[in-house]
C-alpha cells in the first residue's frame, strides 16, 4: 500500500518533467531569430547550407578565381551564384530570382537538374561585366545583358539590366539536361517567354515584353515565316538567319499564345514524350490546337499578336 502511494505521488513529477522536456523542443523561437543551422550567409561556403562535398570543393576552387574581395558566393542548387554587388543583394538574387525560377520551371517542365554544378556570375554594371567576363573567360561579351556558356559551365550576367535575362538563361541548362533533342525555336521560345515573367495562380507566367513591337512590324511587312519553316530550322539556321530577331519573337509569342490558352505545359510534355516521331514539334502543335490548316492558324495568330499591347495582359483562358 505504501509503495502504491509513493508511485502515485511520483506521477505529477513525471508529468511536470515531460512537460518541461516537451517545451524545450516545441517552444517557438523569438520573433526575428533564425536558427544557426538554417542561416544563409552570402559569403559562406556550401558547407553552411548543404552537406554536399561536391559543392564544398567547387566553392573552394571558385574562391581562388575571385577577381577581388568585392565578390561573395551563395550556393543555390543546382547553381553557385557569385556577384560583386553587396552580399545581401547577391543573396537576394539567389533566393528571389534563381531559386524561384528553378522551383517554378521544375514545377511545370523539368524533372532533372543539370548534371554538373553551374556558376552564375552576376556583375553589378556594364563595366564590371565586360571587364570580368573578358578576364575570366577570355572573350568579350557579344550582348550587353548576359549569356549562357556551355564551354565554361557558366551563366554570365550584367545584373544592372534586370533579372529577366537571368531567368531566360536559366531555362537553357534545364532544357539541355531534360530535352537534348529540343529544337532551337522551343529552347529560345521558352527562354524568351520567361525573360519577362511573374507568378500567376502559383505558376511561372510570361508577360508581353520588348520583343512585341518588332514582331508586329515584321507581321505587317509579311516577313514572318510559316510555323513549319520556323520549327524546322536547325540551330545554325535559327541563330544565323538574317531575321533571327524575328525567329526569337515568333517563337516567344507562339509560346505566349499557347500559355494564354492553358496549352503550353501540355504541349511541352507531349512533344518531349515523342521527339523521334515529331522532331520539330509541328505535328504536336497541330494536335494540341486540333487544326490541320496551319496557314489559316498563322493568319489568326498574327491578328492576335497585332492586338497585343506591351505591358497589358489578357486573361489566361484554360483549354
Amino acid at each position: 500500500m505504501i509503495r502504491r502511494i509513493q508511485f502515485l505521488l511520483l506521477i505529477p513529477l513525471l508529468v511536470l518533467l515531460l512537460g518541461v522536456l516537451y517545451g524545450l523542443h516545441s517552444a517557438p523561437s523569438q520573433e526575428g531569430q533564425t536558427s544557426p543551422v538554417n542561416k544563409l550567409e552570402p559569403s559562406a561556403g556550401p558547407s553552411a547550407n548543404l552537406a554536399n562535398p561536391d559543392f564544398d570543393r567547387h566553392v573552394n576552387e571558385l574562391k581562388k578565381r575571385l577577381p577581388s574581395s568585392d565578390f561573395s558566393i551563395v550556393v543555390q542548387p543546382p547553381f553557385v551564384v557569385i556577384g560583386d554587388e553587396p552580399a545581401d543583394d547577391v543573396k537576394e538574387h539567389s533566393e528571389r530570382t534563381v531559386k524561384w525560377a528553378v522551383d517554378k520551371l521544375k514545377q511545370d517542365y523539368f524533372t532533372k537538374d543539370p548534371k554538373e554544378i553551374l556558376d552564375i556570375w552576376l556583375f553589378k554594371d556594364s563595366a564590371s561585366y565586360e571587364k570580368h567576363a573578358t578576364a575570366l573567360f577570355g572573350e568579350k561579351p557579344t550582348t550587353p545583358y548576359g549569356y549562357y556558356s556551355t564551354a565554361h559551365k557558366a551563366l554570365v550576367m550584367n545584373i544592372s539590366t534586370g533579372s529577366g535575362t537571368l531567368v531566360h538563361e536559366i531555362v537553357h541548362p534545364f532544357i539541355e539536361a531534360n530535352f537534348p533533342a529540343c529544337p532551337a525555336w522551343l529552347n529560345e521560345g521558352l527562354g524568351s517567354l520567361y525573360e519577362q515573367c511573374g507568378e500567376v495562380n502559383g505558376h511561372i507566367h510570361g508577360f508581353t515584353n520588348w520583343r512585341l513591337p518588332g514582331l508586329q512590324a515584321a507581321i505587317k511587312t509579311g516577313s514572318v515565316p510559316s510555323f513549319r519553316k520556323l520549327m524546322a530550322m536547325d540551330t545554325r539556321a535559327f541563330y544565323n538567319d538574317d531575321d533571327k530577331g524575328t525567329n526569337y519573337s515568333q517563337s516567344r509569342y507562339l509560346c505566349y499564345y499557347l500559355q494564354q490558352r492553358g496549352l503550353l505545359t501540355r504541349f511541352y510534355r507531349e512533344f518531349h514524350a515523342h521527339p523521334d516521331e515529331d522532331p520539330t514539334g509541328y505535328k504536336t502543335l497541330q494536335r494540341i490546337l486540333r487544326l490541320r490548316d496551319m496557314n489559316a492558324f498563322k493568319q489568326r495568330w498574327e491578328q492576335y499578336v497585332l492586338g497585343l499591347k506591351q505591358g497589358y495582359e489578357l486573361t489566361v483562358r484554360p483549354n
